[in-house]
């Protein structure tokens, strides 16, 4: 992967190598929806910083929930709005938010079914009313694609047969299992997933996009290396692996 190859001359570069006495353990909270080019990237810091990444994933739903309820995490990695609330009732420290990723919302079918079209507002409204059951997050995707549901008339017509998993639940597993036919998620959710159909993001004239961004702690028991690491993800070097998980680098 094409940050392994920049990473140890970045870290260096901002001062981040350390020796072992100097190590530290980051505990980060984060929305399911970066996992992969996060896990990817929290691995490169690891092997040239000598700290320890350690994540809990969840939705962003659950984790501003968490942390807003005195959960301690060094840093925090959700949709941006939910960050700022949490800088606002003074979880988070002031002037910390670090944007980390944009996405968009994409969709997926059950495999076996025929991939439907999504390409089109009147496309899509009739993928969801053939669907014997949709899906989608509780997190920022799940709230506009409500509205959008709302926007196409179909909402009601559909209520029965739309599923809403707890925040932290994947629409992508429920659909991978066969428990729902058309899910609907982050772009990154579906990426590379066996058991389903990724359908791609929606037609840009349907898009809406989600900012992940990140937020350090007011009671981080390690905020120097907790620091290192956001300037790492927010680094030019890490957009490789950000893009390939269906994002932007912001």
């Amino acid at each position: 992967m094409k940050v392994r190859r920049y990473s140890l001359l970045l870290l260096l570069g901002l001062g981040l190598a350390t020796t072992g006495a100097q190590s530290a353990e980051i505990k980060v909270i984060a929305a399911n929806a970066v996992k992969d080019g996060y896990s990817s990237l929290a691995e490169s810091f690891e092997k040239n910083s000598g700290h320890k990444v350690v994540t809990t994933w969840t939705g962003t739903v659950n984790a501003a929930r968490r942390v807003s309820a005195g959960e301690v995490f060094d840093l925090v990695i959700i949709g941006s709005e939910n960050i700022d609330k949490l800088v606002a009732e003074g979880k988070l420290a002031a002037g910390s938010r670090a944007d980390f990723a944009k996405s968009g919302v994409g969709a997926a079918a059950r495999a076996g079914l025929p991939k439907p079209d999504i390409s089109t507002m009147e496309a899509l409204r009739t993928a969801v009313l053939n669907a014997g059951s949709v899906a989608h997050s509780a997190g920022p995707s799940g709230a506009y694609v409500a509205q959008l549901l709302k926007t196409m008339g179909v909402a009601e017509k559909i209520a029965s047969k739309v599923k809403q998993p707890s925040s932290g639940a994947e629409v992508a597993a429920l659909v991978a299992r066969g428990e729902v036919d058309l899910g609907f998620g982050q772009v990154s959710e579906f990426l590379n997933v066996t058991g389903l159909i990724d359908l791609g993001p929606l037609p840009e004239s349907l898009q809406n996009y989600t900012i992940y961004a990140i937020g350090l702690h007011n009671a981080a028991t390690s905020p120097d290396a907790a620091k290192d690491f956001v300037k790492f993800l927010t680094s030019p070097e890490a957009a490789p692996v950000i893009r390939k998980m269906g994002m932007q680098q912001r």
